[in-house]
């Protein structure tokens, strides 16, 4: 009977540390992507952002408030970066895609919570897993973006 114990427990063990671990969002990468947009804004000479990074599944890793950053922009990016956290485009292509057919929108504006307008871009790894969003505001919607999309290139190395 302890010989059966000890294969069972053995081969519990051992399959489950050899199953594929799914990609995850560290707070490591968190810290590093809301590192370096804060440096864009500044070196940029920007106005102050606010920024709110999730994790595949809505929710909230790391959010970071630049002093002075506008306090209604606290909320806008927490929204860009909800959203982009859990669809595999920017926020700005949701609003591309909406719009696409001029005059008939899809609806996706209607959706609550949804923000389709430059500034939330979601953490994409190299294989193509997403693990997270990053949302921006504060400056420019163009100048959010660009900032997210920066903070996320700089940590393109862990995206393996």
């Amino acid at each position: 009977m302890r010989l059966i114990t000890t294969l069972v427990l053995f081969l519990v063990f051992h399959v489950a540390s050899a199953a594929p671990v799914k990609p995850f969002l560290t707070l490591e990468m968190a810290k590093k992507i809301a590192d370096v947009c804060e440096r864009k804004a500044d070196s940029e000479g920007w106005r102050k952002v606010n920024i709110a990074i999730y994790d595949d599944g809505g929710n909230l890793k790391l959010f970071r408030r630049q002093d002075n950053a506008y306090l209604h922009s606290i909320k806008i990016s927490k929204l860009k970066g909800h959203t982009s956290s859990g669809l595999p485009r920017t926020t700005r292509d949701l609003g591309k895609l909406n719009y696409s057919y001029g005059d008939k929108p899809l609806g996706i504006e209607e959706v609550p919570g949804f923000v389709i307008f430059p500034g939330g871009v979601p953490i994409m790894t190299n294989s193509g897993y997403q693990i997270g969003g990053v949302g921006v505001s504060g400056a420019t919607g163009d100048q959010d973006e660009e900032c997210a999309k920066a903070g996320i290139a700089a940590i393109s190395s862990m995206l393996n």
